[in-house]
């Protein structure tokens, strides 16, 4: 089987344009989560989440072309020109060999509302025709392909808070299987809508500390109640590893596992059972190794926390062989089908800096709840293996293990 690695990043989200910038925020522990701007969030039950600051799509589109595709589209389009600048591919590359592997757990819901009032109160006649290609989720990977001229498989994972890993864990098969020799990923998100706010507060899933939403997000603390809604994207080169070797690419590191599991249990609560299983397919695929740190899924959701933490403890035998966890949610919300990818993106710049990013927001000990959060700021440490959890609604579950090379 193909070893794939990783030879460019990107990543946009609510403390960072950019993925340095990003970082290092995460790092230093800074909270992009505020109150609502892209609307006027006063009726709503819920009035804060993480949003992406001072982007003009038009900086990645042309102007006139913004019009014609949703917003998780042009932030995907700004993680994707990242990282295949970072990435340095050649022009004589054989694009019929380097595929797209997209993910997003909603796509287009601010088009989907937009055109739907419009429906009620105009007609049918003023729908945008740009409404149904700029809204569907498979579009991102359409647009980020035609700009890039990649002409191998065009993929699309839909799986809620889980696509950005299912979309990297498909690139990977896809190289290991001989279907390409590079995949470029992207997973973005952006459904900071009313009606996107206000479904997930209308099954109590949110935070609702308005009135102090820099602490509204605070996955593992007992005090936390419920997840906030953030937006971003982020984008990962891969490449079969003699080909990144041959041509000199600068090598993040590589994937070495990665598992998948449905709950079978209910559409929205997730199970213990489920993501311990995909946390064990990917560590027997790894070779079980000595896993440094785990990026957690850690929504700041009750029952997510207290199952994940169970769940790692069954992995490895034990609370005292688990390594230090940390979530990014804190900072930057809950990204939902681009979570994975950015924090994918977190853990490969975690290795290459040797540095743990925080879990802000922990001050109350949970007894359900009693790993190394890595709760008093970022945390130096050689950092060789890293698992990414992701787990989504309807019980559909993906992790990753990375390499450092």
């Amino acid at each position: 089987m193909r070893r794939v690695v990783v030879t460019g990043l990107g990543m946009i989200n609510s403390v960072g344009n950019d993925k340095e910038t990003a970082f290092k925020a995460i790092c230093d522990g800074e909270c992009g989560i505020d109150t609502i701007t892209i609307f006027d969030p006063e009726s709503f039950s819920v009035k804060i989440a993480g949003e992406v600051k001072d982007f003009d799509p038009a900086t990645v589109m042309a102007p006139k072309e913004v019009k014609k595709a949703d917003r998780f589209i042009h932030l995907g389009l700004k993680a994707a020109q990242e990282a295949m600048q970072d990435a340095n591919i050649s022009e004589d590359t054989d694009m019929e060999r380097f595929g797209i592997s997209a993910g997003s757990g909603i796509g287009g819901l601010p088009s989907i509302e937009k055109n739907s009032v419009i429906l009620k109160d105009r007609g049918p006649r003023r729908i945008s025709p740009f409404f149904i290609p700029g809204a569907l989720v498979n579009m991102l990977g359409g647009f980020v392909s035609i700009e890039h001229g990649t002409k191998g498989p065009n993929l699309s994972s839909v799986t809620a808070c889980a696509a950005g890993t299912h979309a990297i864990s498909e690139a990977v098969k896809t190289i290991m299987c001989n279907g390409a020799d590079r995949m470029l990923v992207v997973a973005a998100e952006s459904a900071i809508t009313g009606v996107g706010v206000g479904g997930f507060a209308a099954m109590k899933a949110l935070s609702t500390r308005n009135d102090d939403p820099k602490t509204s997000s605070r996955p593992f603390d007992k005090d936390r109640d419920g997840f906030v809604m953030g937006e971003g994207a982020a984008s990962l080169v891969l490449e079969e590893y003699e080909s990144a070797v041959a041509r000199g690419a600068n090598i993040y590191g590589e994937i070495i596992g990665f598992g998948e599991s449905g709950d079978a249990n209910h559409i929205t609560t997730p199970s213990l059972d489920g993501p311990a299983r995909a946390m064990r397919a990917a560590y027997k695929m790894a070779g079980e190794p000595k896993i440094d740190y785990v990026n957690a899924h850690g929504t700041s959701t009750a029952i997510n926390d207290k199952n994940e933490t169970a769940a790692l403890k069954d992995m490895l035998g034990g609370k005292e062989n688990c390594p230090p966890v940390s979530s990014i949610k804190g900072q930057i919300g809950h990204c939902l089908g681009a979570a994975g990818g950015i924090e994918a993106v977190t853990c490969l710049m975690a290795m290459r800096d040797g540095i743990i990013p925080p879990t802000i927001n922990y001050t109350t000990p949970d007894e359900n709840c009693d790993l190394d959060y890595v709760t008093e700021g970022a945390r130096k440490a050689e950092l060789n293996i890293c698992m990414s959890n992701s787990f989504g609604f309807g019980g559909t579950n993906g992790v990753l293990i990375l390499k450092k090379i």
